[in-house]
């Protein structure tokens, strides 16, 4: 793991008191120090800061993108190659202008910078130019491959721009694949491609560059990532702080639950974990360590608190919505489906931060120093109202696109209603522009993951590697679920979550489908490891961000988010095992039923992560609830009886201890 870096300062915070309120707590924290961690964590974030000229051609280009994603998703879309290539051609824009090649190079475009965006929007344009022609004749003539070869050239360094330089290896290793697979060992081998056919397949058609996650990235996720910024600018930040205050900063250890439920509520409008630690963590890890947590806890509690954003229902991360067009179904399904599972991962959390306060005796924080609940949604609750809009329209079925058009429609118009939260001319502006940069990165890694899909569809290797894994696990679904589990997590050290999703789903998912696994519980399997691998050792960037700014060794903070986390390894066991946990079969009452002993399981295993329920547990009680807990997972009847047995065993248990040392307590005092 990557030592902690000296030149991260430490957040300073502030503790003083509100001019309205003298004994309402207001926390000041160091944004040059947040920025500064977000760029050491976020490949996406370390882009040039302009002033003068270049600062509003910038703007300019980054309006224009997030103006064109508005109009297609308010008037209609364009023929799919040419909305994905135009999208395509505003990414490199703003990467060739924003992204530097070296460090050397981050203040200013260079000569370099400006061929590379001249040669880029070239070669993505010319499918808008030439579409039809090349429709008429249906072959490719020496042209297409040329400017195929530059386009493919630039999306590779784009994307090392961008999300660094593990994807764009692994493209160049499936390009290598492509080419040269006739040397491929075994049943892996294969006759081959031409240069020629491999570039027709990669940018003339439909399933490579310009497939199914480019055109997720032109539409849903460009939208959703700009509903996001227009919530941001108008205050909705400020908002979940504060109403996580009001919710939980009573109980004890308090702060804990606030960063859980401020990073639950964040991450349903932020799809990166590691944006949305530096966001909320900014906030709640400084307020953890002052009521006694320790640095590497409150640093773990942060990191897998925002983590679970990217699998919270209403708006989950990008790749959510590239799951919803591989799979063609609604992404209302998807986000119904993930509702008991992402439920189940914070329930997990929360219990462990509790059971940690109590083991600790950790308070809460005073009444006095905490906002008023009314006072909060009085001021700023009519924010909520587009997010209200948003669920109710995918419900009702409606377009993701649609959805998010009229989610910021409507973020606007209610921004208008209180004077502290109106959106100016220059904060619509702003939120154009946030919306455009933050979209860089999920659209060049879904440009780049292309590769990766074409040559995948084209020599047929995910069926191969589908038939290998079920081979290698001996027809076995549980170990099968296992390796998958692995690919997953590997892939997901180096690669984005969305990036990390598409190219499991496309290797290893169909593993699991021939196993019977119904297609959304594969596919939401593998969603699910492609997100935690954010807090997943030796590479878990979400909890090195956490480390950044509590101050405390990346190291510890990253394999204390994974305790804190591995309740969140065993959910999607749970529901490939139980598909009725995502809606997907069973009666009403079998629902009612997983639910109740995945709670109880959930529950009790956070028991057993942290030695505690009632009081501290001896071994032979952490063996029992270990058991019940593992019990309580499975299938059935029987299993589900057992379990809750056992649990109930330690509970009697537990209360006869805590009984008995009252009663001492009481005999020592007289």
């Amino acid at each position: 793991m990557p030592k902690n870096d000296e030149k991260i300062k430490s957040l300073k915070v502030e503790i003083s008191a509100d001019n309205l309120n003298p004994k309402l707590l207001q926390i000041t924290v160091d944004d040059a120090a947040i920025e500064e961690v977000l760029e050491k964590y976020d490949t996406e974030s370390r882009f040039r800061k302009y002033t003068g000229a270049m600062a509003i051609v910038v703007t300019l280009v980054a309006v224009a993108m997030s103006g064109f994603h508005l109009y297609t998703a308010g008037f209609g879309t364009f023929m799919s190659m040419i909305q994905r290539s135009v999208h395509l051609s505003f990414l490199f824009l703003m990467t060739f202008l924003l992204f530097p090649a070296f460090s050397k190079s981050k203040k200013k475009v260079t000569v370099f910078d400006v061929l590379w965006l001249i040669a880029s929007v070239l070669s993505s344009m010319y499918m808008v130019f030439f579409f039809n022609e090349f429709a008429m004749r249906g072959t490719a003539i020496p042209r297409d491959i040329y400017m195929g070869t530059v386009l493919l050239i630039c999306i590779l360094e784009g994307a090392r721009r961008t999300v660094g330089k593990e994807l764009p290896i692994l493209s160049l290793v499936f390009l290598a694949y492509g080419f040269f697979g006739q040397y491929a060992p075994g049943i892996f081998g294969h006759t081959g491609f031409s240069f020629r056919r491999i570039i027709h397949h990669l940018y003339l058609s439909s399933e490579g560059v310009f497939g199914i996650a480019l055109g997720v990235s032109s539409t849903f996720i460009s939208l959703f990532i700009l509903f996001g910024a227009f919530l941001g600018e108008t205050g909705m930040a400020e908002l979940i702080n504060k109403i996580s205050m009001a919710m939980a900063g009573r109980s004890p250890g308090g702060p804990g639950k606030v960063a859980i439920v401020a990073s639950t509520l964040m991450g349903t409008i932020n799809g990166s974990a590691v944006a949305n630690v530096v966001t909320t963590g900014a906030f709640t890890i400084p307020l953890m360590k002052s009521v006694g947590y320790k640095a590497h806890f409150a640093g773990a509690v942060e990191a897998v608190a925002s983590t679970g954003g990217q699998i919270m229902p209403p708006v989950m991360g990008a790749a959510a919505f590239v799951m919803a067009e591989f799979l063609g179904i609604q992404y209302s399904t998807i986000m119904i489906a993930a509702i008991f599972p992402a439920l189940f991962y914070y329930l997990a959390v929360f219990a462990i931060v509790h059971l940690e306060a109590l083991k600790t005796g950790l308070k809460g924080l005073p009444r006095e120093m905490l906002p008023n609940t009314w006072n909060v949604f009085k001021a700023k609750g009519h924010l909520v109202i587009p997010l209200i809009v948003i669920v109710h329209l995918l419900i009702s079925g409606r377009t993701p696109l649609y959805s998010a058009f009229y989610g910021i429609v409507w973020t606007v118009g209610c921004s208008w209603l209180r004077k502290e939260t109106r959106l100016t001319f220059k904060g619509f502006v702003k939120a154009m522009e946030a919306g455009a940069i933050a979209t860089v990165g999920v659209g060049m890694a879904c440009a780049v993951v292309g590769i990766v899909i074409g040559i995948t569809s084209l020599t047929g290797l995910g069926l191969v590697i589908g038939d290998n894994l079920i081979s290698l696990a001996g027809g076995s679904l549980f170990l099968t679920l296992f390796l998958t589990m692995v690919v997953s997590i590997i892939l997901g050290m180096g690669l984005p979550s969305t990036a990390c999703y598409i190219v499991a789903a496309t290797i290893a998912a169909p593993a699991l489908t021939k196993l019977g696994v119904p297609p959304l519980a594969a596919h939401m399997f593998v969603f699910y490891f492609a997100c935690l691998s954010n807090v997943t050792p030796p590479v878990a960037l979400a909890a090195y961000a956490g480390a950044g700014i509590a101050n405390a060794s990346p190291s510890k903070v990253g394999w204390t988010a994974f305790r804190l986390a591995l309740s969140g390894f065993i959910i999607p066991f749970m529901f490939v095992y139980q598909p009725s946990l995502l809606f997907i079969e069973g009666t009403v009452g079998e629902i009612i039923f997983a639910v109740v002993t995945s709670i109880i399981g959930v529950l009790t295993l956070s028991c057993v992560l942290q030695n505690y329920m009632l009081t501290h547990a001896n071994i032979v009680q952490r063996m029992l609830l270990l058991g019940g807990a593992w019990l309580l997972f499975l299938p059935g009847l029987l299993p589900s009886f057992i379990g809750l047995g056992l649990v109930m065993v330690v509970v009697f248990w537990q209360i006869a201890m805590v009984k008995k040392s009252h009663s001492s307590s009481i005999v020592g005092v007289s």
